[in-house]
């Protein structure tokens, strides 16, 4: 494990006065590995939360390239990177600004095929695709490999929120026990449209989740978060195991 240095207490002296995180916590940052999956409007604001925040390496995973309408969202990115692989000139930049955090990218879209040797060694994977059979694969691969899981997603003025962990909360259950493998999205970002700040909240709130899970605090397993944009609400629900789910069950 690598010890603070004396410009880790420094940089990170706002974090170290918590009480909930503290040495220990900074600690469990640096050290931990983190593998995030898409590079979009969720990803590349969570990837600049955990570099800044102290998290010492960041796998990014995204087979796009980055386009004009993605720009007004996806505030890591500018004019000059259009064309460019979203994980490798977020490699890039990110690197510039946090030096001490470490970086991969990944420019094939992660599946059944390869995503078991990617999440190999990761303390934590964030889901910050955009498709139904890619949150379905990463939440397979992590029940597999008994890998938490923080996934958010978000479509016209609705967010989703939910941390998925089969050592410490088998009973919440998986990604599929909520959205079965059949279910029928109709909406998605491309589709229905989103607002920069829409998503910039879900973002932040899933860094959050993944910063409490990487430090051991609060509780963050075991409920659904729905924000609503118009309302300006959260609202809260408990999860629970599908006994029938064909992915999870058989872990609990």
């Amino acid at each position: 494990m690598m010890p603070l240095s004396d410009s880790d207490f420094m940089r990170y002296s706002r974090q170290l006065l918590l009480p909930e995180v503290g040495e220990q916590g900074q600690l469990a940052l640096k050290n931990a590995k983190v593998l995030l999956i898409g590079v979009g409007g969720l990803g590349q604001l969570a990837a600049q939360y955990l570099a800044a925040s102290g998290v010492g390496k960041i796998i990014l995973a995204d087979d796009d390239r980055v386009e004009v309408s993605n720009l007004p969202r996806q505030l890591l990115f500018d004019g000059g990177d259009i064309g460019e692989y979203k994980s490798v000139r977020g490699s890039q930049k990110l690197m510039q600004r946090y030096p001490m955090c470490e970086f991969q990218s990944i420019t094939q879209r992660l599946s059944a095929k390869n995503i078991n040797r990617y999440i190999e060694g990761v303390n934590l994977v964030l889901d910050c695709s955009d498709n139904l059979p890619t949150r379905h694969t990463v939440n397979q691969a992590c029940i597999k490999a008994n890998t938490p899981l923080v996934t958010a997603s978000v479509a016209h003025f609705t967010g989703f929120l939910f941390a998925v962990d089969m050592q410490r909360a088998p009973k919440a259950g998986c990604y599929h026990c909520l959205f079965p493998q059949d279910t029928q999205v109709t909406q998605n970002c491309s589709t229905a449209g989103v607002l920069g700040p829409m998503v910039g909240t879900l973002a932040s709130m899933q860094s959050l989740m993944a910063m409490n899970i990487l430090m051991g605090v609060g509780k963050p397993f075991g409920k659904l978060l729905r924000f609503d944009g118009l309302k300006f609400s959260w609202h809260e629900a408990l999860l629970s195991q599908d006994p029938a789910c064909p992915v999870c069950r058989i872990y609990t």
